[in-house]
């Protein structure tokens, strides 16, 4: 309203300007008429309709609101960029979703209802389970138990890829000693063999690995080795110790032990998967009995009616 009148005055003043002064001053004067309008337009255009800031918030619906905290939190480390952006996704996501459930949390939808009250039966009796089975479930596997389920499905433990126990050494070209240290790697389960080694490696070696009593997959040992893996796994089936060189290093694996692609795992590999299915099948006849126990319970006690027809 201010801004009309204002233009009416000026208007006014047009019109008796237009009688009073000479074609060139009216000129002038209209010229100043458009810059003040246009100064107008530009202040209301600019005006800031967001409200200030309280207590770190950033935006508000309904009570709910996002801090300048959460928003720091979420984009620390990126850039100024990437924060505006990441910081405009998620107030817009959660906006929307407050959006949606605003609309949503009116319907009168019974099977909802029934769908969240089942959810939560659901997770309490997973969860009464789960306790039942630490509490009263005996977790140890015997040996026996073990050996027995692996003879009756070894062909469920087939390897895909090889596996390894032995010792691998990564040495600068150059270093001396290399034709001793292939002669007493070939036997590094015999103690002065070992202290040889170690001691070899430690003023040698720029990569040192002893795994006797570990299997490790040749994927785990190509990460050591910079072998080609076809070419490394038809030199397993040939020959123990393996060497190659490149412009930095020689790498030498001596092998104590090797499956291949194709054998029956070993009982020592396979123990912790059969374990995990022993552990299995014990738990689901665990909860079958416990639960027929509640059942007959029940019903002895009265609490569980059985009508006839």
């Amino acid at each position: 309203m201010a801004i009309v009148c204002i233009l009416k005055k000026m208007l006014k003043i047009c019109v008796f300007e237009k009688k009073a002064v000479s074609l060139r001053v009216k000129n002038i004067f209209m010229k100043k008429v458009c810059f003040l309008l246009l100064a107008i337009c530009m202040c209301v255009g600019c005006t800031d309709f967001k409200q200030p800031r309280r207590n770190g918030v950033v935006v508000e619906y309904h009570g709910e609101t996002i801090t300048q905290a959460e928003i720091d939190a979420l984009t620390t480390g990126l850039s100024s960029e990437d924060s505006a952006r990441v910081a405009e996704q998620y107030i817009r996501q959660w906006a929307t979703n407050l959006l949606v459930w605003d609309k949503a949390k009116n319907l009168n939808n019974k099977d909802i209802e029934k769908k969240v009250t089942d959810y939560q039966r659901s997770l309490c009796l997973y969860e009464w389970e789960q306790r039942m089975v630490r509490q009263k479930m005996p977790q140890h596997v015997e040996d026996s138990m073990v050996l027995a389920f692996y003879e009756s499905n070894k062909n469920h433990f087939i390897l895909r890829d090889p596996i390894i126990k032995g010792v691998i050494l990564m040495i600068p070209n150059g270093a001396p000693n290399m034709d001793k240290l292939r002669k007493y790697i070939v036997q590094p389960n015999q103690e002065e063999n070992i202290e040889w080694i170690e001691k070899y490696a430690y003023q040698y070696a720029s990569g040192y690995e002893l795994f006797l009593e570990e299997w490790k997959t040749s994927d785990q040992i190509l990460q050591r080795i910079p072998f080609d893996k076809n070419t490394f796994h038809k030199q397993l089936k040939q020959k123990k110790q393996i060497e190659m060189q490149d412009s930095i290093n020689t790498y030498v694996l001596q092998v104590t032990d090797v499956y291949h692609a194709g054998d029956f795992k070993p009982l020592d590999y396979a123990r912790s998967d059969i374990e995990k299915m022993l552990l299995s099948q014990r738990q689901a006849e665990f909860l079958r009995t416990l639960r027929g126990e509640l059942y007959e319970e029940a019903v002895q006690q009265g609490n569980l009616k059985i009508y006839e027809k």
